[in-house]
This record gives C-alpha cells, sequence and structure tokens, in this order.
C-alpha cells in the first residue's frame, strides 16, 4: 500500500520548486512597491527627490512604472501558485499586451496623447485594458483551480495499490478529513485507515 502520509497530506507547496516560490513572491512585492512610488510620484514631492522635475514628467514616469508593477503582481501569482501551462500562457499574453500599452504611453505622453495630429491615447488605453482582463482572467483561474484542490467537494478519489494492483476508492470529504488526521495523529491511527480502506476494495 502506498504511503499514506502522502496520499493523505495537506501541505500546499509540497512539490513547488523553492526557487520558483520565492521568485514569484519577489516579484509581486516589486509589483506592488512600484505601483506605491508611481502613486507618490504624483501625489507628493517625490518626484523633485528623483529628479523628475520637468512639465509632465512625474506623471509619465508614475504612468510608467505603475503600468509594470500590475502586470509583474499578475505573473507572480501564477509563479507561485501550482497552475497549468494554460493559465501561465494567458497571464504571459495578458501581460505582454500591458507592456505594448505601456509602450504607446511612453511614445503618446503628453504630447500625442489627446491633443496633436495623431492621438494615441484609446489605443494605449484599449492594449492596457484587453491585457489586464485576459492577465486577471487566467490569475482568478488559478487561484479558483488551487483552491478547489485543497477544497475537495463531493467524492474524493484515491488510488490504493493492494496486493500488487492499483484500485480507485472513493471517500467523502469528511471521511477524508478523518483519514487526514488519524494519519497525522490527531485521531485514530494509521493501522485503523489502513484496515478500513482494504475492507472497502474487498467490497
Amino acid at each position: 500500500m502506498e504511503n499514506l502520509g502522502d496520499a493523505y497530506s495537506n501541505r500546499r507547496w509540497e512539490g513547488r520548486d523553492p526557487r520558483r516560490v520565492v521568485a514569484g513572491a519577489t516579484l509581486g512585492g516589486v509589483g506592488a512597491l512600484t505601483v506605491v512610488v508611481a502613486i507618490l510620484l504624483v501625489t507628493t514631492p517625490l518626484s523633485a527627490v528623483v529628479g523628475a522635475t520637468e512639465p509632465h514628467a512625474a506623471e509619465k514616469l508614475g504612468g510608467t512604472l505603475g503600468g509594470l508593477g500590475i502586470p509583474a503582481m499578475f505573473l507572480s501569482v501564477v509563479a507561485v501558485l501550482p497552475s497549468s501551462r494554460r493559465e501561465q500562457g494567458g497571464v504571459g499574453v495578458g501581460a505582454f499586451l500591458c507592456l505594448v500599452g505601456v509602450g504607446l504611453f511612453q511614445t503618446a505622453y503628453p504630447y500625442n496623447w489627446t491633443v496633436g495630429e495623431q492621438t494615441l491615447a484609446f489605443e494605449t488605453t484599449m492594449a492596457y485594458f484587453i491585457g489586464t482582463c485576459v492577465a486577471f482572467w487566467f490569475v482568478f483561474t488559478a487561484m479558483a483551480s488551487f483552491r478547489r484542490r485543497n477544497n475537495p467537494q463531493g467524492t474524493v478519489k484515491l488510488e490504493i495499490s493492494h496486493k500488487g494492483e492499483t484500485k480507485t476508492v472513493e471517500v467523502s470529504p469528511k471521511e477524508y478529513r478523518r483519514y487526514t488526521q488519524a494519519v497525522r495523529g490527531d485521531g485514530g491511527t494509521t493501522d485503523e485507515v489502513i484496515q478500513e480502506l482494504e475492507s472497502r476494495i474487498k467490497e
């Protein structure tokens, strides 16, 4: 029979690359800090401290930093949480569209923003908006999947190796929690769990 400690483990980060988790958390922290700095640049004298004293310089720098910080936080979520390649790719596409928006903002602001022969405010806003929506959707999907995996509902299927054969046993969430507690020593014993599961296989 397989190791029940592995079968019933509720360690959410098991199997995750620690370097990836740390990198994702760092990216999220940097992204959040960048957004905060962007807000401070346009609302406090911080712009003078960093030398952004030219007309519209603080707004342009703040918009750029804020525009980079938000997709960075989206990317950090799928880096930290267990996520599929589809979810990672979706957030990557969304982040790329956000970067396109930031690039257009750099080109357009302030002289081709809402005035001038060729204004790019609409194109910039739409690129960033679509990118944010795409990234947010896949981040939401990754978070929902992670929550569902760690909060099983309905029937839980367990694969049990018994006398050289692998069989599937269906248990309720309540039984699953009871088995987990038994394996952890919070109630019952591992032997009792093994006997109960083996009896269900024989049935």
